[in-house]
C-alpha cells in the first residue's frame, strides 16, 4: 500500500485524451481523478476526437466492432461478440447500453460523476482550441471549467510533468 511519502517524486501528471468514446473515456477520468486525490496536480488535455469529453451534454457512443478483447459477463460465464454481429445497425447502442448497466450495476461512477470530481478536485481541463476550429465546436456548449489552449499549453505543462500519459 501506497502512503503519500512514496509520491515525493510524482507531483504533477499530464494526460492527452484523444479518444471519447464511453469505454475510452473512463481511463483518464479515473486514473485523474484518482492522481488528485492523491495530491498530485493533474492537467487533462482533450483533443480530437477525445474534446467532446468537455462537452456540456454527453452523449457517449460505443462499439464492439473491431474490440475483439471485449467480453462481457453473461449466464455466469464471459461472452465476447463477434465482429460481424458488431457491423449490424443498433448494435453499438445496444452494447453501449448493456456496457452503461453492468456499470451501474457495478457502483462504478458515470462519466459525468467522473468529471464533476475532475472540476471539484482541481483538475486542469484545457480543450485543444485546433480542435474547437476544426470541428467547428461552440464554446458555448462547453463545460465552463475548460481552459482553452493549443499543443504550446499542452507543452508547457507536459515538459514540467513527472508523469505524462497518452490515452
Amino acid at each position: 500500500m501506497l502512503d503519500n511519502s512514496d509520491l515525493d517524486n510524482a507531483k504533477s501528471m499530464s494526460i492527452i485524451i484523444t479518444k471519447g468514446s464511453l469505454d475510452w473515456a473512463y481511463p483518464p477520468f479515473i486514473l485523474g481523478t484518482t492522481a488528485a486525490a492523491m495530491d498530485v496536480d493533474v492537467t487533462m488535455f482533450f483533443t480530437f476526437y477525445g474534446l467532446p469529453l468537455l462537452k456540456k451534454d454527453l452523449n457517449l457512443k460505443f462499439t464492439p466492432l473491431g474490440n475483439a478483447a471485449m467480453e462481457m459477463p453473461m449466464m455466469g460465464g464471459h461472452m465476447a461478440m463477434p465482429n460481424m454481429l458488431s457491423m449490424l445497425p443498433g448494435m453499438g447502442s445496444m452494447a453501449g447500453g448493456m456496457m452503461k448497466n453492468l456499470m451501474k450495476k457495478k457502483g462504478v461512477a458515470s462519466i459525468e460523476d467522473l468529471r464533476e470530481a475532475s472540476v471539484d478536485l482541481d483538475i486542469r481541463m484545457i480543450g485543444c482550441q485546433m480542435t474547437l476550429d476544426l470541428f467547428e465546436y461552440d464554446r458555448a456548449d462547453m463545460l465552463d471549467e475548460m481552459e482553452i489552449g493549443g499543443a504550446a499549453t499542452y507543452m508547457e505543462t507536459a515538459l514540467k510533468s513527472d508523469i505524462n500519459l497518452f490515452i
